[in-house]
C-alpha cells in the first residue's frame, strides 16, 4: 500500500457519499478525532479511527505522522478570474478616492482595462503567469478551481484565454474547470451594437469553443450596463446547445434579474448575489441552483456582504468561492473567504467549511471526485499546524495554518 497518514487530531468532512447540502444542513460537519487515512494511487481508500486500523505500518511505503494536526479536504473554489495579465492597484486606489465601480468602467477601466492588456500579451506569456498564480492557490489548499475567461472580449483573445486553460489542466495535478465568459462585458467597438457581439460569441467564438473542447461551462455577467436578462439567456441557451452549462453572475450591484434567469435556465449556480432580497431568496431556495457567495469581492469593493444567514435559514445551498481577479478580489485564499464568511456573513465554520469543500465541489460538478474525505476520492488534502480547535482557523484569519498541502496523493 502506498501511504498512511496516522495519529491525526481530527479528520474534518468525512462523508460516505457526497451530497449537496442546503439549509441546517451546512452546520453538519462529520469529523472524526484520533484518525488515520490510507491512501492508493492518489486516491483515499480507507479512513477511520486508529483503534480500528489492522494494518502493519510496515505495509506502507510511506507514513506520515499527523499528530496533533486537523486534516481537511481541500478547497473547492468554483468561481475565479485566474488568467489574466496584470494587476489594477491603481484603480483600487480610484476606489479609495471615491470612484465607483461603474465610474472606472465608464473611463476604460475594469473590465475592458484587463481586456487591453491581455491582448497585448502572448499566449505562453499569460501562461507563465497564470502559474505562478494557480501554484499559489494550491500552496494556500486549492485542490480543486473554476476558471473563467472574459478578459479577450475578442474572438483572439478569449480562444486565447481558453487555451491557456486548456494548458493549466494539462499540466496541473489540481481539478480544473474551464468557463467560457465572453459575456463578461460589451467592448468598446461593440457598446452601440449589442446584438452584434452576441453574434460573435454565438457565430465565431462558441463553434470553436465546442469543436477543441475548451470549456466545461457558460457563464454571462448578468447586470445592469453589462448583459440584460434576455441577452444573457440567448447567450446561455446558445452555449447549452453544444453541451456548455450555465453560470451566471447574478445581482452584484442591482435586481438584476439575474437569479431568475439563472434559475430558469437551471443553472449550476448563481454567483456574487449582494442585491437580493427574500423573494429572491425564496426562489433560489425552492430551485436546484447553487448559490455562490464571493465575500472578498463585498469586502474589497465595500459593498455589503451577502446575506449568508438569511439564506441559509431560508433553506438554499450555499457556496463560497474567492472570486481571484484584478479588479474586485486580487486574493485566491480560500483561507481568507471562509473566515471572512464567519465575520462578516454570520456563517458558522461549520457551514463555511462545508461550503467551501463539497458545496463548492458540486458548484464545478466534481463532487465525485473532491470536496469530502471520502473513499474513492481524489486524496486532496490540507494539512493544518497544531491548532487548538477546528473554529481557531476562522477565527485566526490573519495567520497561515497550513502546514502542507497533498495533491492527489502527494505532497505538494
Amino acid at each position: 500500500m502506498d501511504t498512511l497518514i496516522s495519529n491525526i487530531k481530527q479528520l474534518v468532512n468525512t462523508r460516505e457519499e457526497s451530497k449537496l447540502l442546503r439549509g441546517t444542513e451546512l452546520s453538519v460537519l462529520p469529523c472524526i478525532e484520533n484518525a488515520f487515512v490510507i491512501i492508493e494511487d492518489g486516491t483515499i481508500v480507507e479512513y477511520g479511527v486508529m483503534s480500528s486500523l489492522k494494518h502493519q505500518t510496515s505495509n506502507f511505503k510511506q507514513t506520515i505522522d499527523a499528530s496533533g494536526q486537523f486534516i481537511f479536504p481541500c478547497w473547492c473554489d468554483s468561481h475565479t478570474h485566474l488568467v489574466f495579465a496584470a494587476s489594477r492597484e491603481e484603480e483600487f486606489v480610484d476606489k479609495i478616492k471615491g470612484m465607483s465601480y461603474a465610474d472606472i468602467a465608464a473611463k476604460g477601466g475594469g473590465i475592458l482595462n484587463s481586456a487591453r492588456k491581455l491582448n497585448e500579451m502572448t499566449e505562453d506569456e499569460l501562461f507563465n503567469v497564470s502559474w505562478k498564480r494557480l501554484e499559489e492557490v494550491s500552496k494556500l489548499g486549492t485542490g480543486a478551481i473554476e476558471i473563467k475567461s472574459g478578459y479577450g472580449l475578442t474572438v483572439e483573445g478569449e480562444l486565447k484565454m481558453l487555451h491557456v486553460i486548456k494548458r493549466l489542466k494539462d499540466r496541473s495535478a489540481l481539478s480544473i474547470k474551464s468557463t467560457f465568459l465572453g459575456g463578461h462585458t460589451y467592448p468598446l467597438a461593440y457598446k452601440e451594437d449589442h446584438q452584434g457581439y452576441i453574434d460573435l460569441i454565438i457565430n465565431e467564438m462558441l463553434p470553436v469553443i465546442a469543436k477543441e473542447k475548451l470549456a466545461d461551462f457558460i457563464d454571462v455577467f448578468c447586470e445592469n450596463g453589462f448583459f440584460s436578462p434576455e441577452e444573457t439567456e440567448t447567450i446561455s441557451k446558445a452555449g447549452m446547445r453544444y453541451g456548455l452549462k450555465p453560470k451566471i453572475h447574478a445581482n452584484q450591484l442591482n435586481f438584476s434579474g439575474g437569479v431568475e434567469t439563472g434559475i430558469k435556465l437551471g443553472a449550476v449556480s448563481v454567483d456574487h448575489l449582494e442585491t437580493v432580497n427574500g423573494d429572491i431568496i425564496n426562489k433560489l431556495a425552492k430551485s436546484e441552483t447553487i448559490g455562490t457567495l464571493l465575500p472578498t469581492a463585498a469586502f474589497f469593493l465595500r459593498m455589503p456582504f451577502q446575506p449568508a444567514r438569511q439564506m441559509i435559514d431560508a433553506g438554499c445551498a450555499i457556496a463560497l468561492a474567492s472570486d481571484y481577479n484584478p479588479g474586485s478580489s486580487p486574493s485566491g485564499n480560500m483561507n481568507l473567504v471562509v473566515a471572512m464568511s464567519c465575520s462578516g456573513m454570520q456563517m458558522l465554520p461549520e457551514e463555511a467549511i462545508n461550503a467551501a469543500t463539497i458545496n463548492g465541489a458540486y458548484a464545478m460538478q466534481l463532487q465525485n471526485e473532491v470536496g469530502s474525505i471520502t473513499a474513492g476520492k481524489k486524496a486532496n488534502l490540507i494539512f493544518s499546524k497544531p491548532m487548538p480547535s477546528l473554529a481557531y482557523m476562522p477565527y485566526s484569519f490573519g495567520s497561515n495554518l497550513i502546514d502542507k498541502v497533498m495533491i492527489n496523493g502527494e505532497i505538494a
